[in-house]
Parts: C-alpha cells; sequence; structure tokens
C-alpha cells in the first residue's frame, strides 16, 4: 500500500511542466533543433508533439528514477548527503548581501508567474517575486554579473540545473501543489527568514520545514508541497534544483530528459518572457 500510495503522487499531470524545474541543461542533439519552432511569450493552446512525447516518456520514468536514487525516496533529505552543501552555506553573507542590495528594487523584479505561465495554476499575483540566474536552456549572463558571490557559488553545485531568487512578500501562501519531475532535487539556502520562524514554513509530503539563515533544505517537489508566509515580513530564499544522483542507467536517462527539455513549449516560453524582462530592467543601467 505504501508503494502504490507513492507511486499514486508520481503521477501528477506532467503539464505542469519543466517550467517550475527550473534548470540549465546542455542542448539537446543537432537532429533536434531542425524540429524546434520560433515561439513567442503567450501559453500555447496545445502542447506541441515534442512536449507530449516528452512528458509521456517522464510518466514512465519517474518511479524508475525513485528506485535507482543513490540517497533514497523521501520528501525532505539530510543535508550529510551533499558533501557541497556546507561550502554553500559558508557563502551565505555573500549571497545575501547581493540579494539585499536587489531587494532595493523589487517592485522591478517579475512575479514568478510573469516568467512562468504555468506557475499561475498556483500563483497569479505579485507576491512571489524572482531573480533568474539560469534555468533550462537559459543562463542570464547580466543578472550572474550583476551578482558575482552568488554566481561563484553557483559554480560549486555539482549538477546544477536551475537557480534564482526566490522572494515571498508578507502574508504570502503557495497553495498545496505537485512538481512535475523527480529527476532533479530542490535546494533552498535561507537569507532572509521573518520571525516567528514557526509562521514561515514549507512542508513536504507532510513534513515541515522552518526556513533558518544561512541554512540550505533539500527535498523532492514531487511530493506534496505547500509554503506559508504567515509573518509581517519578507522571506527570500536561494532557490536551487540540482540533478538527482541515480545509478545507471537511469542516470543516463535522467540526462537525456534534462538535456531535452529545453525544447518544450513551456521552457521556451519561459525564456522568451525572461528575456523581455532583462531587456526592460537593464535598459536604463
Amino acid at each position: 500500500m505504501r508503494e502504490a500510495g507513492a507511486n499514486q503522487r508520481r503521477r501528477r499531470p506532467a503539464l505542469q511542466a519543466f517550467a517550475r524545474m527550473a534548470t540549465m541543461g546542455a542542448l539537446w542533439p543537432t537532429i533536434t533543433e531542425s524540429i524546434v519552432q520560433s515561439v513567442d511569450a503567450r501559453p500555447a493552446a496545445k502542447p506541441s508533439l515534442y512536449s507530449r512525447v516528452l512528458f509521456r516518456f517522464i510518466d514512465w520514468l519517474r518511479h524508475r528514477i525513485a528506485r535507482a536514487s543513490l540517497v533514497g525516496d523521501r520528501p525532505i533529505f539530510q543535508n550529510s548527503q551533499f558533501p557541497w552543501i556546507a561550502a554553500l552555506e559558508a557563502q551565505t553573507p555573500a549571497i545575501r548581501a547581493e540579494l539585499t542590495a536587489l531587494l532595493a528594487q523589487r517592485q522591478q523584479l517579475p512575479a514568478f508567474h510573469e516568467i512562468s505561465p504555468d506557475v499561475g495554476m498556483i500563483t497569479s499575483d505579485d507576491q512571489w517575486k524572482t531573480f533568474l540566474f539560469m534555468g533550462y536552456g537559459l543562463r542570464s549572463e547580466r543578472n550572474l554579473a550583476s551578482c558575482p558571490a552568488t554566481a561563484r557559488a553557483l559554480e560549486g553545485i555539482p549538477g546544477i540545473r536551475s537557480a534564482f531568487f526566490s522572494i515571498l512578500e508578507p502574508g504570502k501562501r503557495i497553495p498545496l501543489h505537485t512538481g512535475p519531475y523527480n529527476g532533479v532535487l530542490r535546494l533552498h539556502l535561507g537569507l532572509v527568514v521573518p520571525e516567528p520562524a514557526d509562521r514561515c514554513w514549507i512542508e513536504v509530503g507532510g513534513e515541515r520545514y522552518s526556513w533558518r539563515e544561512g541554512r540550505a533544505v533539500v527535498f523532492d517537489d514531487l511530493y506534496p508541497h505547500q509554503v506559508h508566509n504567515d509573518t509581517d515580513g519578507l522571506r527570500a530564499v536561494l532557490f536551487v534544483d540540482f540533478e538527482r544522483p541515480c545509478r545507471v542507467p537511469v542516470k543516463w536517462l535522467n540526462r537525456l530528459v534534462l538535456r531535452a527539455a529545453p525544447f518544450t513549449d513551456e521552457i521556451r516560453r519561459g525564456k522568451a518572457n525572461h528575456d523581455a524582462w532583462e531587456k526592460s530592467f537593464y535598459r536604463h543601467k
């Protein structure tokens, strides 16, 4: 029964798409590029054949990834399973200083759903803002250059696929939802955590965690999760997705999916949206 329940959790619609996984994959082989068409930032009425085939493959792969995982299959992991986390946490003061400078302009930062339209299924206001460094097939050199200490810290994360500052305004809640894929794990590094801490939390698979400044938490966002900031203060974390360690041959299949992701409609629309925002943001700087 327990295994059946776990499998059921993993069969959520894949079309909530890789835009929430936000990663930096290597490119799909050149032959695939020939079928990629130009795309604008508007949500598509129907996913392309490419996306539909890829999502079907993901549905098949999810439970195999859980079985092949070298770090187990659980909602929240122990930091000791990832030796590089201590070095990342040690860089918190420098990362937080860059975030603090950026927060002076936070009214100009995009809401998450303005970059990734699929996120509109769980939030549609301007109370969850982002500052993107990298995501599937996207690398914001200007944003990285504006935060050099953060860029250096990101270089030390093995298999990194996405990274951005995630900023929740006071009182913001993100309802219960699931991610699309367990081939990546998610890390939050606490940068600004308001008091009282027990009123600012994330709950993953029924396990609740309250962020701490300078401490990281790693979780599997395929498990149902929700976020509450029931305080009068702002909460900010460094949000990172990285490749889940797996045994071969599942490791190779997972990498295949991650390299294919940049060519999905959802990721390409997100890139178009970010490019438009970035052009406007830096126009007078």
